[in-house]
């Protein structure tokens, strides 16, 4: 099977399950062949859950699930040690992060410390746990869901948490035509036991051994420095665009590249993944919010100021 079609037949079987969502599929494989972890923020009953699901089908991954709310503990996803009184120690038994694909429903409605219990995890790919570390499988992805901010029990990750996020998306409702294909199918966990293994986790870890290898040129790596510089010093935003981001938007650039069979990245390929890679990123200041300006709003706004390098370059000079 051809490297295309081995990214149509995993993009081929979400689709069983997520009806009318290519985009939102297509970033989500692409952040995941980057290494990265996935924040989709939305109202409840869009898909979010089964877009994670799904994913962990077709691609063969063992995956967990956890639904989060106000009792669950660091423990519960960390593991603890428990002494055993017929060997004399401490022994370590894990959580539900000990997993190829840790789905966090709803994560805006446990505790901050439940939440800041992810942050180790997901930069490093360890837990620690009294002093000793434990290394997650590899590949390892975290794929959480949350309600719109502001819905009642939520609370907001802070910066450190949505940091760690390679990219945060929403799926948005379907339109008219999607929505009667729902309507007319099967129930969301009858089309994720639709949804087969069309990709191994080997396969998987050379796939994204090759996302490395796509080449960016230094006209990109300046482009995406002159965005990130820009979010920092905008008059609508008092926190702007981290190194850590700018580094997540050339790993999300790469993998949107290779998703659509190219071994080298265009200005266009940054721009489309701009805003998902970077509105979670940013802290719109008052004035912001009294001109009722949201952040995709001003990252727009940011993109049309900044010069693209020139699209018609040959193919080439992007591969020098």
């Amino acid at each position: 099977m051809s490297l295309n079609e081995s990214i149509f037949s995993v993009v081929n079987e979400v689709r069983k399950a997520v009806t009318g969502k290519d985009d939102c599929i297509y970033k989500a494989f692409a952040a995941i062949l980057a290494g990265g972890h996935i924040l989709i923020e939305d109202v409840p009953g869009v898909g979010k859950t089964t877009l994670a699901m799904a994913f962990s089908n077709a691609l063969s991954l063992e995956n967990r699930r956890m639904q989060f709310t106000p009792d669950v503990m660091p423990a519960d996803i960390l593991g603890f040690n428990m002494y055993q009184k017929e060997t004399g120690k401490f022994v370590y038994y894990q959580g539900a992060i000990m997993c190829n694909l840790f789905l966090a429903d709803e994560i805006n409605r446990t505790s901050p410390k439940t939440q800041s219990a992810l942050l180790e995890v997901m930069e490093e790919g360890k837990v620690t746990v009294e002093g000793t570390s434990h290394n997650v499988p590899n590949p390892f992805i975290v794929i959480a869901t949350q309600n719109p901010k502001g819905s009642a029990g939520t609370q907001l990750l802070p910066e450190s948490q949505l940091d760690r996020f390679m990219i945060c998306m929403s799926m948005g409702y379907p339109d008219l035509r999607d929505e009667v294909e729902i309507l007319k199918g099967k129930s969301a966990a009858s089309a994720i036991s639709q949804v087969h293994p069309v990709m191994n986790m080997g396969q998987l870890v050379q796939m994204k051994a090759q996302v490395e290898d796509v080449y960016v040129s230094d006209q990109i790596f300046s482009y995406i420095a002159k965005l990130s510089q820009t979010t920092r010093e905008h008059s609508y935003i008092d926190l702007g665009l981290s190194p850590r981001g700018s580094i997540a938007c050339a790993r999300m650039a790469k993998a949107w590249a290779f998703v659509h069979g190219r071994d080298y990245v265009l200005p266009e390929d940054v721009a489309e993944i701009f805003l998902d890679v970077a509105k979670h990123r940013i802290v719109l200041n008052t004035k912001a919010r009294v001109a009722h300006v949201s952040e995709a709003a001003v990252l727009e706004e940011i993109l049309s100021q900044v010069n693209q390098p020139a699209s018609y370059m040959q193919k080439a000079e992007y591969r020098v």
